[in-house]
């Protein structure tokens, strides 16, 4: 069933923002009210309510771990991811995670500190015709 409605749904549970790439711009996703890591949500009342923020046909959002924006150069200095997708001429989800891959190992060396995972995804346009009961 195609979505209806041009917009994402996110709870934050302890990572860094998610990233809305579009075009060339680059905006972190930031939670009003971002919840208690997962695993740790027993020891509080988390109420994983989700924020809501436009997503446009071919926006892509980045979700990655804390580990890719820790990596560092050999003057120690983090990797600025968002700031760094913006020189970058990623079209599509899978374009855009190969680029920062590679951008990523030859900002560092090589050598990340942490495990660094990233998942993009983006919003495809719905077909003409298509309702949102189909």
């Amino acid at each position: 069933m195609p979505d209806h409605e041009p917009v994402i749904h996110v709870i934050n549970c302890g990572h860094p923002p998610p990233l809305l790439v579009r075009g060339q711009h680059v905006t972190p996703l930031m939670a009003d009210q971002p919840e208690t890591p997962l695993g740790l949500g027993e020891f509080s009342n988390p109420s994983y309510t989700p924020d809501v923020f436009p997503l446009a046909a071919d926006d892509i959002v980045l979700l990655y771990t804390d580990g890719v924006i820790e990596a560092r150069d050999q003057k120690g200095t983090f990797y600025p991811l968002a700031e760094r997708i913006t020189s970058s001429a990623a079209g599509d989800p899978e374009t855009l995670v190969r680029w920062i891959r590679d951008d990523l190992l030859a900002y560092s060396s090589g050598s990340l500190g942490d495990d660094a995972a990233m998942i993009a995804l983006q919003r495809a346009p719905i077909s003409p015709g298509a309702s949102a009961s189909s």
